[in-house]
């Protein structure tokens, strides 16, 4: 349900719109959040102070970016469209903010500004690749709302069908915390689902960079057959570990002896767990290299 005071945020995200002929498109992700209890709750999640610099990936027309920017030292907002760009740099001066950094570009695409926090409403057709994208920066905590399935998924337990590659890659790099359920009819234009709001706190320490980066590639590899045996997704999926000839490949899996290697070859791979697929990855790598 929306909060008794939505309507002023309601009746301002509506007016500016209107206002600027602008129609959403909700299959480019732009949903906004039209709910001030909701809003306000996400901006204290993130705990900001005046040292805090804030990366805002999707401002749309600064729903979060002006409440972030009284807040932090500095907010680093990228906005994809160029005409919500153009209004939400207008507002800014309007409200005489001039500590926001705003970047017109795709936010896949360009290489963040240092900064040690991030607080998104992200836009939700790149939910994945984007929080990919973010696990290679150094951060201090995440407040990120994602489609309600997307986020049980980020903290699925092995064996289930929330259990993904996003679980996987996620589990040696962040605990991620639940934080609240945010209702579709907190935004316009209404979603299908609902959303939930989670905090990332980064774990220290828990892999090295390099096993990280093998661990990625087996964890792609197998996940893309969740379903098959060990042995055979790797196969299929050779290609995204390195350019390993496919008989060259069998020949090499089959030659293994290590009795706990065969093992974990004949299971299947959503059954296995993050620190198991991390053995896999770090045995077999030197076969994939030619």
């Amino acid at each position: 349900m929306t909060s008794e005071n939505s309507p002023s945020l309601s009746k301002t995200t509506k007016d500016i719109l209107s206002q600027h002929g602008i129609k959403l498109n909700k299959n480019l992700g732009q949903n906004y959040l039209i709910d001030k209890n909701k809003r306000d709750q996400i901006v204290n999640f993130g705990d900001i102070s005046k040292d805090d610099v804030v990366l805002e990936i999707g401002t749309g027309i600064g729903t979060l970016t002006i409440e972030l920017a009284k807040r932090a030292k500095k907010v680093i907002a990228i906005e994809q469209d160029r005409k919500i760009f153009e209004i939400l740099a207008q507002r800014l001066e309007d409200e005489k903010l001039d500590n926001v950094e705003l970047i017109n570009d795709d936010a896949l695409k360009v290489d963040f500004p240092p900064f040690n926090k991030i607080i998104s409403n992200l836009p939700y057709q790149i939910s994945s690749p984007i929080t990919f994208k973010f696990l290679n920066y150094d951060f201090d905590l995440a407040v990120l709302m994602y489609q309600k399935e997307f986020a049980s998924r980020m903290n699925g337990e092995v064996g289930t069908k929330d259990y993904s590659r996003l679980s996987a890659m996620l589990y040696f790099k962040c605990d991620i915390e639940k934080l609240t359920d945010v209702s579709n009819e907190s935004f316009i234009p209404k979603p299908q689902i609902d959303s939930t709001v989670v905090k990332l706190t980064p774990k220290e320490n828990s892999i090295s960079d390099d096993d990280f980066k093998v661990y990625s590639k087996f964890t792609k590899a197998l996940f893309q057959h969740r379903n098959k045996k060990i042995k055979n997704a790797l196969i299929d999926s050779r290609h995204i570990i390195s350019d390993i000839d496919k008989k060259v490949l069998k020949k090499r899996l089959n030659a293994i002896e290590d009795e706990r290697l065969v093992e974990y070859l004949k299971m299947r791979v959503v059954v296995l767990t993050p620190e198991e697929i991390l053995y896999i990855s770090q045995k077999l790598n030197p076969i994939f290299i030619e």
